[in-house]
């Protein structure tokens, strides 16, 4: 999305100013399970896509000794626990501890040491300890790849802003089922929240300042 989509107007109003990335950096990737990468279930549109990309990206962040954390979403077998976003997608709730659809993709598999998030809500931070995690680590600039860009990827990244992280969403590395949500969110994140960055770009960036 550009100028001659309303960019001009956030230029404007003073919207999209840089932000630094200022180490230490830390690696969140946002609910790539089975079934986000199924187009049965969640998943579709750029999603496969990202999950190739993020195997590069989460293979960086560990050669640099980054923290890693992941999220699943993950609700009681008997839906005992079931929320407004439950209520909202019912067919979240097959999500459960054991269920095949809820495990993450074997090539972002957990590494021994990175952090795996359960949550019932859309952000990584809502209900969960992750931003102690983080903090407890140093971490100050945290990298976003995952699914999906107009759902829990958007609502982690306000999340981290407000603990007080620089989010860093990683351009090909999140995916949407849809491409409009996507580039919608992308811009708006963009020029709201974070700073969005390809691949190479931020592994760049972020080792010149290691």
């Amino acid at each position: 999305m550009d100028g001659s989509a309303g960019g001009d107007v956030y230029d404007r109003q003073g919207f999209g100013r840089a932000l630094g990335l200022v180490p230490p950096f830390g690696l969140l990737l946002v609910d790539f399970v089975d079934g986000f990468a199924d187009e049965a279930w969640f998943g579709g549109g750029s999603i496969g896509d990202a999950i190739a990309r993020s195997a590069g990206l989460l293979s960086a962040a560990r050669a640099r000794g980054w923290p890693v954390a992941h999220t699943r979403i993950v609700f009681a077998d008997d839906g005992s626990d079931a929320n407004v976003f439950s209520d909202k997608v019912p067919s979240l709730l097959k999500l459960t501890e054991s269920a095949a659809i809820s495990q993450i993709v074997p090539e972002l598999a957990p590494a021994p040491g990175e952090l795996v998030v359960r949550k019932k809500l859309p952000s990584a931070f809502a209900g969960t300890s992750l931003a102690a995690w983080l903090t407890r680590r140093g971490v100050r600039t945290l990298l976003v790849g995952g699914c999906t860009t107009s759902g829990c990827v958007r609502a982690s990244v306000v999340d981290a802003m407000g603990a007080g992280f620089v989010p860093v969403v990683v351009r090909d590395c999140v995916g949407d089922r849809a491409i409009g949500p996507h580039e919608a969110n992308l811009f708006d994140m963009e020029k709201k929240y974070a700073a969005v960055l390809d691949r190479d770009d931020a592994l760049a960036a972020t080792s010149a300042m290691a």
